[in-house]
């Protein structure tokens, strides 16, 4: 197979000499090549992405990089990219190693002509193997277009390559209301996306055309052609246009079934007509029916949403038009919904969500944005233009003696006390109760949970860390829960609190430890996280105590990470830094989790040691859609490569969350969207 155009490589030297050499001999073989020279091993990750090359030459003994970690940047990137090795002698032994490590050959330039053949051998497999990817993606999309053709399907389709739309079908353009056949081709696909979903959208492309990109719906709002906007869910594949990489996105169609006709019906008997959001009796019912179903993780809280001073809106637009100024607040609000939220129309001019989300942090950073988003908005009514702020109020409701009316009713008092201090804000009543029956409740507790231990009636469960860049490391993050007398599990919200009142939580540190450990010894898993206490942060005897647990169970220390929060080690930084010095000396891992949120996360992070940090799930609360969340994230990834800490995004709920980390160079993820944390395959039995 011969190449018509130039052929793009890269030649890895710290000599152009080298360059122009390689150019030369392989010119001289027939080979139109276009050398790059990439004098800088730092530079190749971003090398590979923008040229597309198809042959990697690496002078690796004048490089200051093993050949290894370019291996590793090479299978991130091109993957099925060829790699030749030069080096000034070579033998059976060096050949052998580099093709070990995955490069195809190891060549000299005092050979040329093996050069020569090497080379075009593996151009020429490189190019055979393209092309049967080529025809065999060709052969499923075809077969795809004729299914969908045959069961009355118009998919909305595109092809995009390097950022630029060079095909689109009559249903993509008719979506976004073009017409002709070539009305779309050469236009930048960001311009047909409103700008808050940009960073998703780059995010998934790159993601995408690394195959690292599963079969996740990207939610993005569309920007069409008569200046409106829709919100639409695409669907990514890295395909081939024209032999040339490309990403083909679509639009699946919407399927008119009578039984889909018959649930529109349905909702529209339940829907506020102006909002589209249940109305409130439906909303009430709704709620009491998701309350009625006990939590295996996380809160639940309501919010209360209201305009504040919609008297003076009124009076701006037109009593008449408060209704269209509802419906585009709520429409506001629904981009900040996930799937499992709940809301509906509440009081006239407010609205009542049910959220569930990992803690009480995430609800608050979820209210915050609502504020903000809202604050940020021009609303447009007739011929008229409007600012407005809402209020939030936020209402918990408790995992044990669950009461909806009475966090209902916290939601709505928050919201009127907010409003009171000025409204354009979130609001949060402090329940905190410290009178007597909180003393009754925890003798209550102190008693189970002695029993517990005693009866070894404790059970991991585990939560999966998911790697960003290709491949299953074989992470945990393991939770502790508690079976009552019948079996039935507790929560810890539920006796965690208790037990930190009552200097119990070192004895469930200490099972929770040992059991992670038991389960290294019996199961393969790369690194376990468990998280302790600020009793373990304290304790003098742990290290002792883990050495005596490494010799008895024979397993490698570096398979279990221990993390503590940022306010803990904030807080004790002294005997921080010292835990996290007596693990790394036994061969343990050391993570700060809940991390970003501090008053110096930096200065943590200069001051201790540590493998990872784990970015605090607030921070991934709206983060597709906020830049200055996103520069902040940004700076925490940046902050950590620098000090040799991996990163780990705790609580991703969504692909457009997970899009938007791929493009801040996080490395893991954790939470709801890569598996939830109930699937208990951790037994405590030691």
């Amino acid at each position: 197979m011969t190449e018509t155009g130039a052929v793009p490589l890269i030649v890895m030297s710290r000599s152009q000499d080298h360059v122009e050499a390689i150019n030369s001999t392989l010119r001289k073989a027939g080979h139109p090549v276009h050398c790059t020279w990439l004098p800088d091993a730092r530079d190749l990750g971003d090398a590979l992405t923008q040229l597309n090359p198809q042959m990697l030459v690496a002078f690796i003994d004048e490089l200051e990089v093993d050949l290894a970690s370019i291996m590793s940047v090479k299978a991130q990137n091109a993957p099925e990219m060829p790699v030749l090795v030069v080096r000034e002698k070579i033998d059976e032994a060096a050949i052998a190693e580099a093709m070990r490590l995955g490069a195809q050959d190891v060549v000299t330039l005092a050979n040329p002509s093996r050069l020569q053949s090497v080379a075009t051998r593996e151009l020429r497999a490189h190019r055979l193997e393209r092309a049967l990817s080529t025809t065999l993606s060709s052969a499923r999309e075809y077969r795809e277009q004729l299914q969908n053709f045959l069961e009355g399907s118009a998919d909305a389709i595109t092809h995009v390559q390097e950022g630029i739309i060079v095909d689109a079908n009559r249903a993509w353009l008719e979506l976004f209301g073009y017409s002709g056949d070539e009305a779309l081709a050469g236009t930048p696909l960001m311009d047909m996306f409103e700008q808050e979903t940009h960073a998703a959208l780059k995010g998934a492309l790159v993601a995408c055309l690394q195959g690292k990109w599963s079969d996740h719906a990207l939610k993005v709002q569309a920007l069409l052609s008569d200046g409106s906007n829709l919100a639409l869910e695409l669907h990514l594949t890295k395909a081939d246009y024209e032999n040339e990489p490309a990403i083909r996105i679509a639009v699946p169609a919407r399927h008119k079934h009578d039984r889909d006709l018959e649930a529109q019906l349905a909702d529209a008997v339940k829907n506020d007509a102006s909002t589209r959001f249940l109305q409130q009796r439906y909303l009430i019912a709704a709620v009491r029916e998701r309350c009625a179903l006990a939590m295996k993780g996380g809160v639940r809280q309501f919010a209360h949403i209201k305009p504040d001073h919609f008297v003076e809106v009124q009076n701006v637009i037109g009593v008449l038009a408060s209704e269209e100024f509802m419906a585009q607040l709520a429409q506001l609000l629904r981009a900040q919904l996930t799937s499992g939220d709940i809301c509906g129309r509440f009081g006239g001019n407010g609205f009542l969500v049910l959220l569930e989300r990992g803690t009480a942090r995430d609800v608050e950073t979820w209210a915050d944005n609502v504020v903000m988003r809202v604050n940020e908005h021009v609303f447009a009514v007739d011929d008229k233009t409007i600012s407005c702020t809402v209020t939030v109020g936020l209402g918990l409701l408790p995992a044990a003696n669950v009461d909806v009316a009475a966090a209902v009713s916290d939601a709505i008092s928050a919201t009127r006390r907010g409003r009171e201090l000025g409204g354009n804000q979130m609001y949060a009543i402090d329940k905190a109760d410290t009178d007597t029956r909180v003393q009754a409740y925890d003798k209550i507790w102190v008693k189970h949970i002695k029993s517990a231990l005693m009866e070894n009636r404790f059970r991991l469960v585990q939560q999966p860390i998911a790697s960003l860049l290709g491949e299953d490391k074989g992470m945990f993050d393991v939770l502790v829960r508690m079976l009552d007398e019948q079996g039935t599990e507790v929560l810890p919200a539920e006796f965690i609190a208790a037990a930190e009142r009552n200097d119990l939580m070192k004895n469930i540190d200490r099972w929770v430890i040992g059991a992670s450990m038991s389960f290294c010894a019996n199961r393969k898993s790369s690194c376990i996280f468990v998280r302790v206490s600020k009793d373990t942060i304290l304790d003098k005897s742990l290290v002792s105590w883990l050495e005596t647990q490494l010799k008895s169970l024979n397993i490698e220390a570096k398979r279990l990470c221990i993390q503590v929060t940022e306010e803990m080690a904030t807080q004790y930084i002294r005997q921080t830094k010292e835990l996290a010095a007596g693990l790394r000396k036994l061969g343990f891992r050391f993570a700060l989790e809940h991390f970003g949120t501090g008053r110096d996360p930096l200065k943590l992070l200069a001051d201790i040691d540590m493998n990872f940090i784990k970015i605090d799930g607030s921070l991934m609360q709206g983060l597709s859609t906020n830049q200055l969340q996103q520069q902040r994230v940004k700076g925490l990834v940046e902050a950590a490569k620098r000090r040799g800490a991996e990163t780990v995004a705790e609580r991703v709920e969504d692909a457009n969350t997970m899009a938007v980390l791929w493009q801040l160079g996080i490395e893991f993820i954790q939470g709801y969207f890569v598996n939830a944390p109930e699937d208990v395959t951790m037994s405590g039995e030691r």
